[in-house]
């Protein structure tokens, strides 16, 4: 298993531990992250969870891999498995990202309710490039945060920002020295064991409701559409180009 997941000090913490791959998640790690997002929630000994990666690492998205071999299909697929047990979770979600945070690894920070990234750290959303669409509802949330022309160079582009870049488009809460993110991180997810549980979900939930429903039907359409894109003839020249190691020419395609 690619996923530890350990509850020390009220915090149920959630590592992304396949440095190997650059954390890469394939979907046996999508469904260990649900089950531990669910169990977390429901158990009440845990105050809030964490959600990190490995130093210079928090991950590079799918395992393309894994992802080709056995396509996301249907909302039971573990893949949105993950999506809606951190929608739904009801405790705070607190994000310490270093290195690179990739597709889902910057989309999932949409949906945490603390962000704190590192120095280091180069966030991306290249759905276009590899002839996909946004996932996790990011078509929604992410113009509702930043408007649709940031937006648009966020997902149509999907160049690479900063952590600092982060900060100012209020995906992120702080940038800290590499070193410090993790440890950060924990102690405000500590805070949490002070502070009295059911104001703290109720807070959450008057602050998440609101668009909670428009959250939800975006994930699926965006599903629709992506698993769309995944049989097109875009994606399998961008796929191809991945593994060959070389641009992807999408000259013959109008």
């Amino acid at each position: 298993m690619t996923i530890k997941s350990y509850t020390v000090n009220g915090v149920a913490t959630l590592e992304i531990a396949r440095p190997e791959k650059k954390n890469a998640i394939t979907q046996a790690m999508y469904q260990a992250m649900a089950d531990a997002l669910r169990a977390a929630d429901a158990d009440p000994a845990v105050r809030a969870v964490l959600i990190t990666g490995q130093p210079g690492i928090f991950t590079s998205g799918n395992d393309l891999e894994d992802f080709m071999a056995g396509p996301t299909r249907g909302e039971d697929a573990p893949t949105f498995q993950f999506m809606h047990a951190l929608v739904d979770c009801g405790k705070p979600v607190i994000a310490a990202v270093t290195g690179a945070a990739i597709g889902i690894g910057t989309t999932m920070l949409l949906h945490c309710d603390f962000v704190f990234v590192s120095d280091e750290a180069r966030l991306a959303m290249p759905f276009v490039a590899l002839g996909l669409v946004p996932e996790f509802a990011s078509s929604v949330v992410l113009p509702q945060l930043i408007g649709n022309r940031r937006a648009a160079e966020k997902l149509l582009l999907g160049d690479p920002f900063t952590g600092e870049q982060a900060v100012e488009c209020g995906i992120a809460n702080r940038v800290l020295p590499g070193s410090e993110v993790l440890n950060h991180a924990r102690r405000i997810a500590e805070r949490f064991n002070t502070l009295a549980p059911g104001a703290v979900r109720d807070s959450k939930k008057l602050i998440r409701d609101a668009q909670r429903d428009a959250v939800k039907a975006a994930i699926t359409r965006e599903a629709e559409i992506f698993g769309a894109r995944l049989r097109s003839p875009e994606a399998m020249e961008a796929f191809q180009a991945f593994f060959q190691k070389r641009a992807p020419d999408f000259s013959k395609f109008n």
